[in-house]
């Protein structure tokens, strides 16, 4: 499956539109990074706890998009765009979506 940022793919043709795709999670972080994490905000420094955590969302979010995408039918998912959002203390959504596409 061809994932892409790009409203079209150079060299391939588009032969069917299926429609848009998506694919969300949403994730708590937990109690003790947190804790760390406000260390950090004190003295400086990126939190990679909190960089795991969204890479691990990003990831399980793509793939539930692309589970979608393939049951459609779809060899490729162009114009993909991400986005999140806050839902509760301590819990953030991340969401994914595209259009789900045939390329030749």
């Amino acid at each position: 499956m061809l994932i892409s940022n790009v409203e079209i793919i150079p060299g391939r043709r588009i032969i069917k539109h299926l429609g848009m795709v998506q694919g969300n999670t949403v994730r708590a972080k937990h109690a003790g990074k947190d804790i760390m994490a406000s260390f950090k905000n004190i003295f400086g420094g990126e939190l990679k706890s909190y960089t795991e955590l969204l890479q691990e969302a990003r990831e399980e979010a793509t793939d539930r998009m692309t589970r979608q995408a393939k049951g459609l039918g779809a060899n490729a998912v162009i114009n993909v765009r991400f986005a999140t959002s806050s839902i509760a203390a301590g819990a953030a959504e991340l969401f994914v979506y595209g259009t789900a596409v045939e390329l030749d």
